[in-house]
């Protein structure tokens, strides 16, 4: 097969200026005269294939964030995208950015440690969240060189507002000032940030590429199969080293914050490569997700004063969390308004949600610190917040599981014999699992997350390889069983849309794997999920046989990612006998560690891994029998450095 020439990445970056759709236009022109003589498979579909040193896929923070650290280091780098880079999910981040910059009050990042940790539920792994905040500062001053438009302080200082599960003092100085924000459209303007500095960097961007699969060899990653959504052509990238950047998989919920295209891509690519994905299970429900319709309202409302209410008028945070009250984390501030429902202090006709009040607020406070908030609560919810409060319901928002990886980024494995590196192959973002958030991510910290890895992915290349590196060709069927999957969805003649099959996963996950689970109803999940995964697997019914820009059939496919983060969720889920963060358990209510932390350790035998739950869940699947096997590997519990920064020793979590 050719391999594409220089000029088509050219030709790309000639064009990525001038606009979205002349962009894609040039590149699939650029590409068309590089086909391979051999079909892949037997239905003769043409091959375009590329060589790049390193290949990113997703172009959200993390994706953008890595493709312009390799191309600034001097790696021939490409980027793939199923979405415009500003339509990446990141844009829709409202709240802010951690870091101990202490703009507001003395501040150290040994605190925001502390409190990543403690809202992790002792499940982060230390090294990597000793790594991400101590960065964190670098981060935003970099983000704010380059040009990010930060609010200010009356002395011209980034302005940082309280966020949940931040604190002073390990703990115990009160409540800390460390979200740095752009009003609260913080992850609107990162996106366009690092979008504009990307222009400034040589990357070839292909823009509405939808990845199908990792191309594997003799356990290396070695590249990556897309299909180009405008002319319907497949792709194959052959490099050195792939960066997952894909995000989360929120749609395989009915409700949730998430855009439609946050369907887990990277991580069902990484199961079909027969690797593994970590802590699934844990999904965070935001707990302010606009009723009806799931919108996001911000945890900043909640920084800047505004509380959430019952049906009595009462402030019922102080009974849940009476340090923190409204800023406890998140998944206590969840739990917190689902019993408050369920003790029938819901409001509305069916009594099924609660209120979130910001009208006590000054007006201008609301119009300098929440001018998107104000306007989307107007539009969703018809609700003036300058005199009537916002009926919110917690909505699934984040995905603290994903692809396992270490602290600078590269993918893991482990089936009971330690750590293993699986070479070439990166992740970061939501798609991956460092695990910074462990059990439950803490506001604010997400946008961090992608900052940090997605160029921790960059520096780690950069020191472990060369551009321009010659490769090993391809094996002889690299791509083969991508394109046959493909070739079959297209085809699928059985009796049950797409948009059918969807509706009863998303239903099933929301009924079967929500705030508060017991092991009858994951089990009858399971069940429920298993029948769809059966009906998606053989009486699939895909309308449109064509191959240009034909949503029918990449609905389709996402709908199989989706299923396979999801059977791999609840199995997690069901597997998973104890309460932690944000997986709480009505049958199994307390959190298993190996010491019961409630009481003094002298005298308590520790426990062996396979008796306590503090340890991380390994998911592997079967994807096409639709059956999963878990594994588990131990918590992190040492810091990069004892000296510079102390271990976090697991404690009883209260706020």
């Amino acid at each position: 097969a050719d391999t594409e020439t220089a000029a088509a990445p050219c030709a790309c970056n000639a064009m990525f200026r001038l606009g979205p759709q002349r962009l894609v236009r040039q590149a699939a022109a650029a590409s068309r005269g590089f086909r391979s003589a051999a079909p892949v498979s037997a239905k003769s579909y043409p091959i375009i294939d590329h060589t790049y040193d390193a290949v990113v896929v997703g172009a959200g923070g993390a994706g953008l964030r890595a493709a312009f650290g390799l191309t600034e280091a001097g790696f021939k780098t490409a980027c793939i995208t199923k979405l415009f880079p500003t339509r990446s999910h990141t844009v829709a981040a409202q709240g802010g950015i951690n870091a101990a910059l202490g703009n507001m009050e003395k501040d150290d990042w040994r605190w925001h440690m502390y409190d990543t940790v403690k809202g992790s539920d002792w499940l982060g792994d230390q090294d990597a969240i000793h790594y991400m905040t101590e960065e964190a500062p670098k981060a935003v001053i970099e983000l704010e060189n380059y040009g990010m438009p930060f609010s200010r302080t009356d002395e011209g200082k980034i302005y940082q507002r309280a966020f949940g599960g931040q604190s002073l003092n390990f703990g115990k100085g009160g409540q800390a000032h460390r979200c740095c924000a752009v009003a609260d459209r913080t992850g609107h303007s990162l996106l366009h940030t690092l979008y504009g500095q990307s222009l400034r960097y040589d990357t070839a961007y292909f823009i509405e590429y939808f990845a199908l699969d990792l191309i594997m060899d003799q356990g290396k990653c070695v590249g990556v199969m897309a299909l180009c959504l405008e002319d319907g052509t497949l792709h194959r990238f052959r490099c050195k080293n792939t960066v997952l950047a894909t995000g989360g998989y929120g749609r395989a919920y009915f409700s949730a914050t998430s855009a439609h295209a946050c369907t887990g891509d990277g991580t069902a690519m990484v199961t079909r490569a027969g690797l593994q994905n970590e802590d699934l299970e844990f999904v965070q429900f935001h707990p302010t997700g606009i009723y009806g319709a799931g919108c996001l309202i911000t945890e900043g409302c909640r920084g800047e004063g505004g509380i959430l209410i019952n049906s009595e008028g009462e402030r019922f945070m102080e009974r849940y969390a009476p340090t923190a009250k409204d800023l406890a984390s998140r998944d206590v501030v969840s739990r917190a308004s689902t019993m408050e429902i369920r003790a029938g202090r819901g409001v509305g006709k069916e009594k099924d949600h609660v209120y979130l009040q910001l009208h006590h607020l000054p007006p201008q406070v609301l119009a300098e610190r929440l001018p998107g908030i104000s306007e989307t609560a107007y539009i969703f919810a018809g609700v003036d917040v300058t005199k009537e409060p916002i009926p919110v319901l917690p909505t699934v928002h984040y995905n603290m599981g994903g692809v396992p990886t270490n602290y600078i980024g590269q993918v893991l494995k482990n089936t009971g014999n330690g750590d293993e590196i699986v070479p070439g192959l990166y992740a970061a973002g939501e798609a991956s699992c460092a695990s910074v958030h462990g059990a439950n991510r803490l506001g604010a910290n997400s946008l961090l997350d992608i900052v940090v890895f997605g160029r921790a992915c960059a520096h780690a290349i950069a020191k472990f390889n060369k551009p321009g590196e010659k490769l090993p060709e391809l094996p002889k069927n690299a791509g083969e069983e991508s394109i046959a999957n493909l070739d079959a969805v297209r085809h699928a003649n059985g009796q049950t849309p797409v948009a059918e099959l969807r509706l009863r996963m998303q239903k099933t996950m929301q009924n079967h794997a929500a705030v508060f689970r017991t092991g009858e109803v994951l089990q009858e999940g399971i069940v429920k999920l298993a029948d769809v995964y059966k009906d998606m697997m053989s009486d699939l019914k895909v309308f449109d046989r064509g191959m240009i820009w034909n949503s029918d059939l990449v609905e389709a496919l996402e709908l199989q990612n989706l299923m396979i983060n999801a059977t791999q969720t609840i199995v997690s889920a069901e597997a998973r006998k104890e309460s932690r963060g944000a997986h709480a358990r009505e049958d199994f209510k307390v959190r298993i560690d190996e010491y019961d932390y409630s009481k003094p350790l002298q005298g308590q035998v520790k426990k062996p891994l396979e008796q306590h739950w503090r340890k991380h869940t390994l998911s592997s699947m079967d994807w096409k029998a639709g059956k999963t096997t878990l594994h588990y590997r131990p918590v992190i519990d040492h810091t990069l450095d004892a000296n510079d920064c102390k271990p976090v020793p697991p404690a009883v979590r209260s706020y």
